[in-house]
């Protein structure tokens, strides 16, 4: 006895550092390599098309050419910084700190709507910070709606109190949802409230809720939209956009100038493009925010249909990945994460590409992991991020 427990005394060092190694083996096992290709894919594309897009905007670099490609790579590496560290933590341990994180998003939309927020682009969403950098506190707002929702609807079912989240559960969740989504609305920025209602109908239909609240939700969206149009929410300036969409040949040269210029460019790019560079419409500046907004305008004029499908494709790539991580994941915390996400990026996408071929309303909403912007590509990575922690929770069979 006294030799057996010398033998495991003397090894016990070596058995923990092999311990060590194996988890480090399983980490690297468990990643979705594929999920993580893609979105880097699409970041260095975007990395090329914004250059491309702001190389001989003189009035917007500077003087400097490489300076909004250098700051896209910048917000690259920390958003892959922020979801390598979202990992670290796992979500489950992560769990603890959502009613912290959507206190400081509440106040920080909050603070949108004082002195210290600014109007960028007739949207007032912005807080500016010096130096050249500026927060937009609704694309972290559309995380923490996600983490907040999943933690309220998930705690009963996952301790096995439950099969499916009550009513009152739901009703709670819905309320938490709803705050920054008012705030945000009171910008306004619709665009973000669009996402966030979409997110919001993701997150109940994974849940497991009754359909009566999805419906209820859906329901109530379409008369909350009236009552926004009616009682003048919204600026002139999104009442107008939404004039151009439903009349392209409205104003042309006013409120329709973005669009019409955006199928312009997109259209003359023809099958494989003009080139990267070799754009007559991005030269030549005629669509506004191309670095932004109208990203996607630039691989259909340079690349092509073909290198626009290829966006269109890695994005499908995410989406697929994330809603296989939502299928495994093995709690209903990690599943109602996953299919926000999902949620998230297919309706941000779709209205973001959307927006430049005509077929849906200017929003102002930026291409995920494509456009330029640092609030939105550490918000897209910090999901990446936990898309990966979830995935890593299940079991190694599987």
């Amino acid at each position: 006895m006294s030799t057996s427990g010398y033998t495991m005394r003397r090894f016990t060092p070596e058995r923990g550092a092999l311990g060590k190694l194996m988890a480090r083996d399983s980490i690297v096992r468990r990643m979705d390599w594929v999920l993580l290709g893609a979105a880097l894919a699409l970041s260095m594309i975007g990395a090329a098309l914004v250059y491309s897009a702001t190389r001989n905007r003189t009035e917007l670099t500077h003087g400097d050419p490489l300076y909004f490609l250098l700051r896209h790579l910048l917000n690259t590496a920390i958003g892959f910084g922020l979801a390598a560290g979202t990992v670290a933590l796992g979500h489950r341990r992560l769990r603890g700190a959502v009613p912290v994180l959507y206190a400081i998003s509440v106040l920080l939309v909050l603070a949108v709507l004082t002195p210290v927020g600014s109007t960028v682009n007739g949207a007032h969403a912005w807080i500016v910070l010096g130096g050249g950098f500026s927060l937009q506190p609704s694309e972290f707002t559309k995380l923490t709606i996600i983490l907040s929702m999943a933690m309220m609807l998930s705690a009963r079912v996952d301790a096995g109190d439950r099969l499916h989240p009550d009513h009152r559960t739901v009703a709670q969740a819905l309320g938490f949802a709803i705050l920054p989504m008012a705030i945000v609305m009171l910008m306004p920025d619709l665009g973000s409230v669009m996402v966030m209602a979409v997110i919001v109908l993701g997150v109940l239909l994974a849940s497991g809720a009754s359909n009566r609240w999805v419906l209820g939700l859906i329901t109530a969206g379409a008369g909350g939209a009236v009552a926004v149009w009616q009682l003048g929410v919204l600026d002139q300036y999104q009442i107008d956009r939404f004039a151009a969409f439903a009349n392209p040949a409205l104003d042309p040269a006013g409120v329709g100038y973005n669009t019409n210029q955006a199928r312009i460019a997109i259209g003359s790019g023809g099958l494989l493009g003009k080139g990267l560079f070799h754009g007559s419409q991005t030269t030549g500046q005629f669509v506004p925010e191309q670095q932004t907004d109208f990203v996607f305008t630039v691989a259909g004029e340079e690349l092509g249909f073909v290198g626009a499908m290829l966006i269109v494709v890695l994005l499908g790539v995410v989406l697929w990945r994330a809603c296989k991580i939502a299928r495994n994941a093995t709690d209903l915390y990690g599943t109602i994460i996953a299919a926000g996400i999902v949620a998230w990026f297919a309706f941000q996408a779709f209205e973001n590409i959307g927006m430049t071929l005509g077929i849906m309303p200017v929003a102002g909403l930026p291409l995920p992991f494509v456009s330029y912007g640092g609030s939105s590509m550490f918000a897209v990575w910090v999901a990446i991020g936990l898309l990966q922690a979830v995935k890593m929770q299940r079991p190694m069979s599987a």
